[in-house]
């Protein structure tokens, strides 16, 4: 015997939800699914931490960088000009 295939839009029945057998399945998985909830939350609150202090990290290494930037330029101001005379110019 051939069995007709299910239709397209239906998942096949190995995917399809089992019915909870009692409240007590249901009331079991709630309390799964709260403390999954709890544990993410603690999750996003200390990773939003990490992420305030990384900007804080990254805003401080950002004006470092400027500064340092700042002090190489008024050292290349300081250096004399190269008018093709000096050594390695070739003259």
């Amino acid at each position: 015997l051939r069995r007709n295939p299910p239709p397209h839009n239906s998942p096949p029945p190995h995917t399809l939800p089992r019915p909870m057998a009692t409240l007590q399945d249901l009331a079991e998985r709630i309390d799964r699914l709260l403390l999954r909830q709890q544990e993410l939350a603690r999750t996003n609150a200390l990773l939003q931490v990490q992420l305030r202090e990384v900007g804080s990290d990254r805003d401080s290494l950002k004006s470092r960088l400027t500064a340092a930037r700042a002090r190489i330029d008024a050292l290349l101001e300081r250096l004399p000009a190269n008018n093709g005379t000096g050594p390695g110019s070739g003259a």
